[in-house]
This record gives C-alpha cells, sequence and structure tokens, in this order.
C-alpha cells in the first residue's frame, strides 16, 4: 500500500517553482557575500591580537556545551549555560580594543565624503621632501623621532595631549623639535591639514603580542596608533638610527632614504581629479 501521495508533492514543488524570482536568487548571493565580507574583514582585524586566543577559548566553551547536552551532563551544562548568557558583557569588556578597532575601521570616511588633507599636490611632495631630509639628518645623529600623519581618521583627540604648534612643516623645524632635552623633544609630532598641529603628543601603545622585543616605546606607540587609525607614523630608532613607517598596524623596517621617500609617496601623495568628493560634486551641479 502506498502511504504517501508523490503528486501533490510534486504539484507544490512546481508551484514554490513559480513563485521563486530571479531576484530571490540575487538576494540570497548577495546576503552570503556580505556575511563573507564581514567575517573576513572581523578576521583581517583580529589578526595577530590577543583575540585570536580568546576566540579559541570561546570556541572550546561552546564545542564543551555542546558535547554536554549530547551526552546528558545536566550540572555541566547548567554551569556552561550560565557563561553563555552572562557572556556577551564580559566579552565586551575582553575584546574592547578589538571593538574599538573595528569600529573605527567601519567609522573611517570613504572616499564619497573625502576631505583630503592636502589637495596641492606640489605641497604633497615638498612636506616628503622635508620629511624625508629631516628623517636623514636624525638617523645619522641617532636623534629619537615620531611623526604622525593624519589621513581620513581624525587625530585631534591625540592632538589636544600636546602642545599646539599650528606651524608651516620645515625639515629644520622637525630636527629641532627632537633634539634631546628640549621641552618638546618626548612625544610624538602630529602633521594635521598639512601643518605640524602639534608636539609632544601622546600616543596609544599597541598591546600585541608579535613586536620584535628590541623596538622601543616610540616603534610601540607607532604600531598602535597605526592599529587605531589610517595614519601615517615616521619614527627615527634612538639607539640604532632606523627609519621605520607604521602603517595599518604593520611596521616597515630599515628603509633608506629612496624606500622611504617612496612609500610617503605612494601613502600621501594623492593625484585625484577635481570635485572627486561627494559634497564637491554636489557643489559643482549646482
Amino acid at each position: 500500500m502506498n502511504y504517501f501521495n508523490w503528486q501533490p508533492l510534486q504539484f507544490q514543488m512546481l508551484k514554490l517553482g513559480e513563485n521563486v524570482h530571479w531576484y530571490d536568487y540575487i538576494n540570497d548571493v548577495l546576503d552570503i557575500a556580505v556575511v563573507t565580507f564581514v567575517i573576513y574583514r572581523l578576521m583581517i582585524i583580529v589578526k595577530g591580537t590577543k583575540a585570536v586566543q580568546l576566540i579559541k577559548g570561546i570556541s572550546v566553551i561552546l564545542i564543551s556545551w555542546f558535547l554536554s547536552g549530547f551526552f546528558g551532563l545536566k550540572t555541566l551544562q547548567f554551569l556552561l549555560n550560565q557563561i553563555i548568557t552572562y557572556g556577551l558583557l564580559g566579552i565586551i569588556i575582553i575584546f574592547q580594543p578589538e571593538l574599538r578597532r573595528g569600529l573605527e575601521h567601519l567609522g573611517r570616511t570613504s572616499k564619497f565624503f573625502s576631505r583630503s588633507a592636502i589637495s596641492d599636490e606640489d605641497e604633497q611632495t615638498r612636506i616628503v621632501d622635508a620629511l624625508v631630509s629631516s628623517a636623514q639628518y636624525m638617523s645619522k645623529r641617532r636623534i629619537g623621532a615620531l611623526v604622525t600623519f593624519e589621513r581620513e581618521t581624525g587625530l585631534s583627540e591625540y592632538v589636544e595631549t600636546g602642545i599646539p604648534l599650528g606651524s608651516q612643516i620645515t625639515s629644520q623645524l622637525l630636527i629641532n623639535l627632537f633634539i634631546p632635552n628640549t621641552p618638546l623633544h618626548d612625544g610624538a609630532v602630529i602633521v594635521q591639514q598639512g601643518k605640524l598641529a602639534a608636539a609632544a603628543c601622546y600616543l596609544p601603545l599597541s598591546e600585541s603580542a608579535h613586536i620584535s622585543k628590541d623596538l622601543g616605546t616610540r616603534h610601540r606607540a607607532a604600531i598602535g596608533v597605526s592599529e587605531v587609525t589610517d595614519s601615517v607614523t615616521l619614527v627615527v630608532s634612538e639607539e640604532t638610527g632606523g627609519v621605520s613607517l607604521a602603517i595599518n598596524g604593520r611596521l616597515y623596517r630599515e628603509l633608506d632614504e629612496d624606500s622611504l621617500r617612496a612609500k610617503l609617496l605612494e601613502t600621501l601623495v594623492k593625484v585625484e581629479p577635481a570635485n572627486t568628493s561627494f559634497f564637491n560634486w554636489m557643489g559643482a551641479k549646482k
């Protein structure tokens, strides 16, 4: 005896196929693509941080919770349920640096709202030349230096920790600021809107365990500010005279004059046509 009627099922499948439109498939593909991209970006953000080990710990707890339910370990499952229930607040507290870093990445100004700090390409190149010249001078004499360039992410909160300057960028002034035993030599100089905004500024120190032990506070501060912003930071080592650049949480070490210039031109000098920002475009339409 056939207790299962295939004909209604086939009819329902045909009706279902009629109700499924082509844009449903596009929505599914878009949904999967967005989720994949978000997971990928999260992996990039937590890579090289303590969050990797914490994620492994959370995975062990979730696996233990599943196995306790499968084998009927009620006491263990109860304890794990409490940990999972109240663990969200703990995760927010533990992952605070990583969450802030992720939100900083998401909140960075897009090109549609670009606020190019220095619009003149010649002025950008002049600033790069001044920075390279001062870096080479300080490197030969082993004068420690820390210079941070603001890009899209604002650095005003760090500027407020230092001494305001608001001066033009010259190699002579940069060198003079970092001469040892002077009031402004300790801390970072921040470049904002094409000018030296402030000196003796405090930058956040990186907590990454992958930083080499032979690097000092200047390098850790340079990496730290590059982890939470899109800034470019130049470091001159007081011990070795080596010149380095910190960009996006990565430190480019022992740069010679040519490689330093090339990297600064690549990251700081942007050749863009006029009225490329959203607001400029809107202004041009009026």
